[in-house]
């Protein structure tokens, strides 16, 4: 069954449980409160006419002519039935109002066997058309007892009526509440119906789909929306972000076939000609081993930068071993390499952003490592500038870190090549030739690993035309530590 079904039915039951139980206690009610107003009347006459200073019955007959008088009396006291037993428990005289029939009266054994302690029974009609109540007492004048009862009927019909008006109105109430139940469960759950909608379009393929705004955000349908609508975008981020990774793994493994098969050709090539006789002298024979150990060796280094991303990624910080050291060493080294590498090439040493003299920026690092970083942001900035172009060296603390930068003056580089150059394989330019043959566009990867292993990062400022700088970042070494190591 659908849950609009099972919820009507279960309301329905709750509500047919409950009007029944009311029904129930009211008619109960009713009846135990006619039963003993209709006691007390019985007790109240039994016991004033047992106290009465007579010395037997008397003779009816002249109450008996008058027949409106006595009905008119029994009705005033609420018994239309008294009745006189003697000592021996035989009727002696009796009053009945003259609506009823002697056939419908409690049996004379029946009335034997009611209590003389008025307390009130019931008792059965000779003819089974209905029970009666009944009162007994012994009495005073005379060695006798005196009873008064009353019939049921009105009272039971009274009760039955009630039973029957509360079943009949309690059905219909039944049935137009289960109507109009069916049709507000339908009108409720219809965003129930708009999720599953919804649903169902994102297992088809649409990521997009969201839950519209079906209800307030207090209620219980808002919240399902909001969370649903949470899990969603987590999931199509997911999704998306699940596909840039097998995007960017097929072009990682075919960036790495292409690095890796070019010095492979090279090699067999030369083993090749080796083999078939065409190295004649000794001079091409070097020649060739010359470009075989140039090869290899781009293929170590190459072998070398893999491992070290993959441990860097597995791992980070067991690669690292911290000491701690101040960035102003690594800056003072990195102006030296540039000399070493382009004698032409201005190096300015200043302070972060170029203003100010090199500052202090004590940081707790893998000095090798960290010079691993300057040597490929050093690398990068001769290979991908004119020569003689100037660069700056800032070091020093800036917004509560330790920042080294190496600033260029060259062509700088476009939005688009600024978001992917950290990317492994990646080359501004394909065609430029390699520095050495080694150059497989890892080493800006690298720097950006080793500076997030370390709790930093490399950041990049460029645009097109002015110069390019890059700025690694560090935690600062706290106060305490730079007292101890007197930094």
């Amino acid at each position: 069954m659908s849950l609009r079904v099972r919820l009507l039915l279960l309301t329905a039951g709750l509500l047919l449980t409950g009007l029944a139980l009311v029904g129930t206690v009211v008619s109960d009610r009713l009846e135990h409160y006619q039963v003993d107003r209709l006691d007390s009347q019985l007790g109240s006459l039994t016991a004033l006419i047992s106290r009465l200073p007579v010395s037997g019955p008397r003779d009816p007959g002249a109450a008996g002519a008058r027949t409106d008088l006595l009905d008119s009396a029994l009705n005033l006291v609420g018994a239309p039935y008294l009745v006189y037993l003697d000592a021996n428990g035989e009727i002696a005289d009796g009053l009945l109002t003259s609506r009823l029939s002697t056939a419908s009266l409690p049996p004379e054994a029946q009335l034997r066997t009611i209590p003389t302690d008025g307390s009130a029974v019931f008792l059965p009609a000779a003819d089974d058309s209905g029970r009666w109540r009944a009162v007994a007492r012994r009495t005073t004048g005379w060695n006798g007892t005196v009873i008064a009862a009353a019939p049921m009927t009105a009272a039971d019909a009274t009760v039955a009526q009630l039973r029957t008006t509360s079943l009949v109105s309690g059905l219909v109430l039944l049935v137009a509440l289960t109507a109009v139940g069916w049709f507000a469960l339908g009108r409720g759950l219809r965003p129930l119906r708009r999720i599953e909608q919804t649903a169902a379009a994102i297992a088809a393929g649409d990521l997009s789909r969201r839950v519209p705004a079906l209800a307030a955000p207090g209620t219980e349908i808002g919240h399902l929306a909001a969370s649903l609508n949470l899990m969603l975008g987590q999931l199509e981020r997911a999704f998306a972000d699940r596909a840039a990774s097998e995007a960017r793994m097929r072009t990682f493994v075919s960036d790495v076939s292409h690095e890796l098969r070019t010095p492979l050709f090279v090699i067999k090539g030369s083993t090749d000609l080796h083999r078939m006789g065409a190295l004649a002298g000794p001079a091409d024979v070097d020649a060739a081993m010359r470009r075989i150990d140039s090869e290899a060796t781009r293929l170590t280094r190459l072998t070398e930068d893999l491992l070290l991303l993959a441990e860097l990624d597995d791992a980070p910080e067991a690669q690292l071993d911290r000491a701690p050291m101040d960035l102003r060493t690594l800056a003072t080294d990195a102006r030296h390499d540039l000399h070493a590498l382009d004698a032409t090439r201005p190096v300015e040493l200043t302070g972060p952003g170029g203003t100010g003299p090199p500052g202090p920026a004590p940081v707790d690092a893998d000095e090798a490592r960290l010079r691993q970083v300057i040597t490929n942001l050093v690398g990068n900035a001769v290979a991908h500038t004119p020569p003689g172009t100037g660069v700056r060296i800032g070091v020093g603390t800036l917004d509560g870190r330790a920042v080294l930068e190496i600033a260029d003056r060259g062509p700088g580089m476009t939005a688009d090549q600024a978001g992917r150059v950290f990317d492994r394989f990646y080359r501004t330019d394909r065609s430029r030739n390699r520095l050495g043959g080694a150059n497989a566009g890892l080493g800006l990867a690298i720097a950006r690993s080793l500076a997030r292993a370390h709790g930093g990062e490399v950041e990049l400022e460029t645009s097109s035309g002015a110069g390019a700088c890059f700025r690694l970042a560090l935690p600062l070494l706290d106060a305490a530590e730079q007292a101890s190591w007197g930094i």
